[in-house]
């Protein structure tokens, strides 16, 4: 397989290390655990994702791996973390979404052990976003250390772009990194509104479904927002020297 272009690397491999950098800076990062993947856009199933053994605040473009769909290290000077490739690979070949963002992030990750297992999209404005966008993986299964429980995990997911893991964490998929990572941070925004009212006692306050979808499809219908905060966050938090 010829090696990647490094015009096309170059852009996807800052914005995945300027993602994983700003997941650090909001909390939304876990040790040096979990995954941040891109898919590369020549339909080569070969894909980008961030080292083993790094934390995600100190990476920057030249620490991304990239790796082919067995988990092979084709480019980078770093190692793959076992389960990131048993995840991200089926999550990209089942799901076909191009990126692909795994955390264990607290609220939400409060919200998959409950019995209901995700976030109630009719709860809040901000929820209503991610109405019909929710797949539950309800089977937690153990640790992914193999092809199988990749594949079931995406499997569960059912073609959606947000995945609630039971006793697990989140996967967010998206087009662009940008994109995804948006989702992926006002996803924790809202599920720890949901868990604060929760805390409460008192029962949540519903909108209907009608009410929930419009709302969902406003949102998603401009997405210029998303990339302006991409920009805010690279002028924060610039790439480590």
């Amino acid at each position: 397989m010829p090696k990647a272009d490094s015009r096309m690397l170059t852009p996807l491999c800052e914005d995945l290390a300027l993602a994983l950098r700003a997941a650090a800076h909001h909390g939304l990062s876990e040790g040096v655990c979990n995954h941040f993947s891109v898919a590369l856009p020549d339909g080569s199933r070969r894909f980008l994702i961030n080292p083993r053994g790094l934390h995600w605040s100190e990476v920057g473009p030249k620490d991304i791996v990239l790796v082919d769909e067995n988990g092979a290290v084709l480019q980078g000077r770093h190692r793959v973390e076992p389960t990131a490739m048993f995840i991200h690979a089926a999550a990209h070949r089942i799901t076909g979404h191009a990126v692909v963002l795994h955390t264990h992030m607290p609220f939400a990750t409060a919200l998959t052990m409950t019995v209901d297992r995700a976030l109630d999209t009719r709860a809040s404005q901000g929820a209503m976003r991610f109405h019909g966008r929710i797949g539950i993986d309800a089977g937690y299964n153990g640790l992914a250390l193999d092809w199988a429980e990749g594949e079931r995990i995406a499997h569960a997911m059912q073609g959606k772009d947000v995945g609630f893991l039971g006793n697990h964490g989140v996967i967010v998929c998206g087009a662009t990194v940008a994109h995804a990572y948006d989702d992926l941070y006002y996803l924790e925004r809202v599920c720890m509104h949901q868990v604060l009212a929760m805390s409460t006692g008192r029962p949540l306050a519903r909108v209907d479904e009608k009410l929930s979808a419009h709302v969902a499809r406003q949102i998603q219908g401009e997405r210029e927002q998303s990339d302006l905060f991409f920009e805010a966050l690279r002028r924060m938090l610039p790439a480590p020297r």
